[in-house]
């Protein structure tokens, strides 16, 4: 077995149609009939059974091809790590929240790397998938990146998390709201809403202030990101609670602080427990282990 006949397999397994498959690997079809039938007599399974014209996976093979999977990710893995040992310039992939990538992240990374001699300093890669605590954790799991910075999600057995920045959280509304100074949020609960959806990390944080009020919000919009319940308080569409952040002082909105409940939110480093990590990455965990003030 070997791992051009898997990637044969999987290629063949997505069609279900060995001339499709054939051309899609740019080889005839004889050479994928040969190959797919060599790795059933290695394995002694049977991979495929005719459906009409097509064929479809049988269950055993539906098995190997989710287990195999695994296989080729974690081979194609090892290349990679390979090369960029070859190369002598590691990589640390990274994932976070929004509203640390404009400030936070890159004064950090920029003070990691000027201890480091700059033909030994690292390179770093951003992930750039959707912001939401949710997937960037989906993606630290599913070990597309090496570090994570976002909320905690509690019930992930598999994540170690590290608080490294703190955020003050802010009541806003717009400017010519009658509401100022400083609020107790139980008071603010006949006011309408922009609130937060629910794969988001600061849905559950707000749920567990206003629990603590002992009421619920009236909520007319929910949203995904922090800037958008700024810009739609802004638009006098509702109040809103969102972290202390730049964008807040462009915007037509007053932020009063939150007398009670005393609430502060944490963004925390995530790794993932039982995963490879370079030197590089562990010096750059190390460093953030030792240089951060959240929670102290």
């Amino acid at each position: 077995m070997n791992l051009q006949q898997l990637q044969y397999l999987h290629v063949l397994a997505q069609t279900e149609n060995y001339t499709q498959a054939a051309e899609m690997l740019h080889i005839t079809q004889p050479s994928l009939s040969y190959a797919i039938s060599s790795l059933e007599s290695q394995v002694n399974i049977k991979l495929f059974e005719k459906s009409g014209r097509n064929i479809k996976l049988t269950r055993s093979g539906k098995i190997f091809v989710e287990e195999s999977l695994a296989a080729i990710e974690s081979l194609n893995r090892a290349i990679e790590r390979a090369k960029k040992s070859e190369n002598n310039k590691e990589v640390i992939k990274i994932s976070m929240l929004r509203s640390i990538s404009s400030h936070w992240l890159p004064a950090t990374i920029r003070k990691f790397l000027d201890d480091i001699p700059e033909e030994k300093q690292p390179s770093f890669e951003f992930e750039s998938g959707i912001g939401f605590s949710h997937s960037i954790l989906d993606e630290l799991r599913e070990e597309k990146v090496d570090v994570a910075f976002c909320s905690k999600i509690d019930n992930l057995d598999d994540v170690d998390y590290f608080p490294v920045y703190e955020q003050k959280l802010k009541f806003i509304t717009p400017l010519d709201h009658p509401l100022a100074n400083k609020i107790n949020l139980k008071d603010t609960l006949d006011f309408k809403y922009i609130t937060y959806s629910s794969n988001t990390g600061l849905r559950a944080e707000t749920e567990q202030l206003f629990s603590i009020c002992g009421g619920t919000p009236d909520s007319v919009f929910e949203v995904d990101e922090d800037e958008t319940v700024a810009g739609m308080v802004a638009a006098n569409f509702g109040v809103g609670i969102v972290p202390e952040m730049p964008i807040l002082r462009t915007l037509d909105v007053k932020q009063i602080p939150i007398e009670f409940p005393k609430w502060h939110r944490f963004i925390y480093m995530a790794t993932l427990k039982r995963h490879y990590q370079s030197p590089a990455a562990l010096d750059f965990i190390n460093f953030i282990k030792q240089n951060s003030d959240a929670g102290k």
